[in-house]
């Protein structure tokens, strides 16, 4: 099971999110409410996160949780709301592009956002130990990882190092694209957050068993290197 945000609940919840692959607009106050709430629902997180996007993304963030104060807060301990599985890139740090700050992200980021056991366990400890109640599967435009596993593919040359485990990794995901109308690596990012957010639920009984009691949801989003706005893969 894995969760997809209709857009009646999130018009009612945030203002207005359009269908996936749409963009999503500005949430207004009501989701800011839940922004220091310790323990939100689901759907209150990613409510959260839309919304701290939509600050970013306009110019009006408000860079969170991240004073000396908010250091010797933690210290004690953390207690993030969201788990997300991002790619490496440079550009798309999760706590920056969803203007949040120290102790509310668990992140988990690889090349490719792709879960291999290591980082599937690393989701697990966020969800079993955290108690984090939303995960987010966040791929972007133009991904690196997924342009070389394409280039791999067409041009059968060797990848040098440690990267041909990247590329071997995405290559069941993004080859069977290949032949789709459309931009090829748009259409591979696509598909492999819709492979990890499958991946997750399929292969961890600790995920799947609390998206089936509904204090978990895991999402897909794609991150735009354009405009710098999160909107939710289906």
């Amino acid at each position: 099971m894995v969760f997809q945000l209709s857009r009646r609940s999130m018009l009612a919840a945030s203002g207005a999110v359009v269908a996936a692959g749409a963009t999503v607009v500005a949430a207004g106050p009501a989701v800011a409410a839940h922004a220091d709430s310790t323990a939100p629902t689901p759907t209150q997180a990613l409510r959260r996160l839309l919304y701290g996007n939509e600050l970013f993304a306009s110019g009006h963030g408000r860079h969170p949780h991240q004073s000396l104060e908010d250091v010797r807060r933690l210290a004690a301990g953390q207690h993030p709301f969201a788990n997300i599985l991002g790619c490496a890139d440079s550009r798309v740090p999760p706590e920056v592009i969803f203007d949040q700050g120290l102790g509310d992200l668990f992140d988990n980021r690889v090349a490719g956002n792709v879960a291999d056991d290591l980082l599937l366990g690393s989701i697990e400890f966020g969800v079993e130990e955290l108690g984090t109640p939303l995960i987010v599967v966040l791929g972007h435009e133009r991904c690196g990882a997924i342009t070389a596993t394409i280039n791999a593919i067409r041009t059968g040359a060797p990848v040098p190092g440690h990267i041909a485990a990247v590329v071997d990794a995405l290559r069941p995901v993004v080859e069977p694209v290949l032949s789709q109308p459309g931009d090829p690596v748009e259409n591979g990012v696509q598909a492999n957050v819709r492979a990890q957010v499958r991946a997750l639920v399929d292969r961890s009984h600790i995920i799947a068993e609390r998206v089936h009691a509904g204090t978990l949801q895991v999402v897909g989003a794609r991150y735009d290197l354009d405009t710098a706005r999160v909107t939710l893969v289906r």
